[in-house]
């Protein structure tokens, strides 16, 4: 009765009901009311988490990457008998170290070599200015102070020089003095070994074959697995150069082996340049012999000469070469003219032609060429190029053939009377034309005699003079070594969003979600409290 009289007041003071079991009434009003808040809090935590989730993928997988674009180069091959300007482009990104290069444009230089301006090295410019007016046409103008130039010397001038060093000074400084008013990056004008001749010669052929790079299912550049080089035979107008990767370690004969480095790999070659050893040396040297051996000193036959083929030459243009020094006539006279009639005998030819190699003191030895030269024995396939290419393309023949089949098809050149070379031949140049016969009885000494292909080796031989629209020359595997020097540019990443505004985007999204969190932990937070706190009044009035 106490307690009844007692708990009426205090619950009209506080306002209670007077059921207390009506007491749970208020505590669903709060639950009620707390849900709404949490389920939006829930809600808006998730939503931003997915953002977030969704902002970065997109940002990582979406990314487009932009190659820096294309880095150009102008090689400049002033070879004996003319001088040919290359460009070469190749992705400013480079791969593994070289550029993937590529030929986009050649010119050739009217007249002759740059060899011949020795007299006149004011001259050479002028040779120059038709070609590069071209060049500057085919690389971007915005490029042009980028674009690295060079000019490349072989064995006219290394002649020129051995014979006349101040001369050659003279023209390569015309040339130096004449780049530097172009917009290009000229980067000199140098005379090469005939060494780097042979190696940039091989470089170039096994790049163009796919050797060193090729496209993947992936379409991206890799090293084919399994494939073995290509060696290189190079025939100019005064040197020839044979390269190669031999079967074993030279040893003792080192200094004719090389080490070149290209995409990664390192490669050893054996490579020698023969000088005074190239197609017209070469012949003025034959000429030479027979005007020694001839007992008329005004009247000379030849036999590699086409039937019925006469012509005037000085003494000048035999004996005027470093070359032919040794066998210059005590009683020289330059302006003497000498008369040459051409017999067509390819017999005869052929055995004239053999004297022009020293290959008995190569006798019994098999790991030699001639004149005394090792040479390890050749092994696999080889690319002819330059000389090599020309002479055989004259005789009808391209790519690989047998050995019957060349001597075959120059004997039957050989055979032809001067009045029939125009009818055979699709470009017909007389300089040329009357020296074929000759040209193809000395490659075949060259390589059979000399550098002991057989019978079997022949047709392992690959007379090729570009592939897929890119010259089979030495100024390609010269660009592609430099390209090793030319630092590589990074590629540039085109991003969906701007770094910026998606910094800023990340910030509000995480600063929502972490509100969120922290507003679901304080309600979760503050009802267990409001929980404890009910339980504790409800176990007190039970107990009373």
């Amino acid at each position: 009765m106490f307690t009844v009289l007692s708990r009426q007041p205090c619950e009209q003071a506080v306002g209670v009901p007077v059921s207390w079991k009506s007491q749970a009434v208020p505590q669903s009003g709060f639950k009620a009311l707390s849900r709404t808040p949490a389920v939006v809090a829930l809600v808006v935590l998730l939503v931003s988490v997915a953002v977030l989730m969704a902002i970065t993928l997109i940002q990582i997988n979406q990314k487009e990457v932009l190659a820096p674009g294309l880095k150009y180069g102008i090689v400049l091959d002033a070879g004996s008998s003319r001088t040919t300007v290359y460009v070469y482009q190749w992705p400013a990104e480079k791969e593994n170290n070289t550029g993937v290069v590529n030929q986009t444009y050649r010119c050739s230089v009217k007249g002759s070599g740059i060899a011949s301006y020795g007299g006149k090295p004011q001259a050479v410019p002028r040779a120059f200015e038709d070609c590069m007016q071209r060049v500057k046409e085919k690389i971007p103008a915005d490029l042009h102070k980028s674009t690295r130039a060079h000019l490349g010397a072989t064995a006219g001038m290394r002649l020129l020089r051995l014979q006349n060093e101040s001369a050659a000074r003279e023209v390569l400084a015309s040339i130096q003095t004449y780049f530097e008013s172009q917009p290009f990056d000229f980067r000199g004008a140098q005379i090469i070994s005939g060494q780097e001749e042979g190696v940039y010669g091989w470089i170039t052929a096994n790049y163009l074959m796919g050797n060193f790079l090729e496209k993947n299912v992936w379409n991206t550049w890799s090293h084919p697995h399994g494939v073995e080089t290509t060696g290189a035979l190079d025939l100019g107008g005064a040197s020839t150069q044979i390269s190669f990767a031999p079967q074993e370690e030279a040893g003792p004969r080192a200094n004719s082996t090389v080490q070149v480095s290209l995409y990664g790999y390192d490669y050893t070659l054996y490579t020698h340049s023969f000088q005074c050893y190239g197609r017209d040396e070469a012949e003025k040297r034959f000429l030479a012999r027979l005007f020694q051996n001839s007992t008329d000193k005004s009247k000379l036959v030849n036999p590699c000469y086409p039937r019925d083929y006469v012509t005037s030459l000085t003494m000048e243009y035999i004996f005027g070469s470093l070359c032919t020094e040794e066998l210059r006539p005590t009683h020289y006279e330059p302006g003497y003219k000498i008369t040459l009639e051409g017999t067509g005998d390819p017999s005869l030819c052929r055995e004239k032609v053999y004297s022009l190699f020293d290959f008995q003191v190569c006798r019994d030895r098999e790991e030699c060429s001639f004149d005394g030269i090792y040479q390890p024995k050749v092994k696999g396939t080889f690319v002819a190029f330059s000389g090599f290419y020309y002479i055989t393309n004259a005789l009808n023949l391209t790519g690989s053939f047998s050995l019957d089949a060349f001597n075959s098809s120059s004997w039957d050149f050989c055979l032809q009377s001067w009045s029939q070379l125009p009818l055979m031949l699709p470009k017909f140049d007389e300089v040329y034309a009357r020296s074929y016969c000759f040209s193809a009885h000395y490659i075949y000494h060259l390589l059979i005699d000399g550098y002991k292909f057989t019978r079997e080796t022949w047709p392992k031989i690959h007379f090729k003079k570009e592939v897929e629209n890119s010259s089979i020359a030495w100024s390609l595997g010269y660009m592609l070594n430099l390209t090793n020097m030319i630092p590589a540019e990074s590629p540039q990443i085109q991003l969906p969003m701007k770094p910026q505004v998606f910094t800023g985007t990340m910030f509000f999204f995480a600063g929502v979600a972490l509100l969120c969190l922290v507003f679901l932990v304080y309600l979760c937070v503050a009802s267990r409290l409001q929980g404890g706190s009910q339980h504790g009044i409800d176990h007190g009035f039970d107990a009373e």
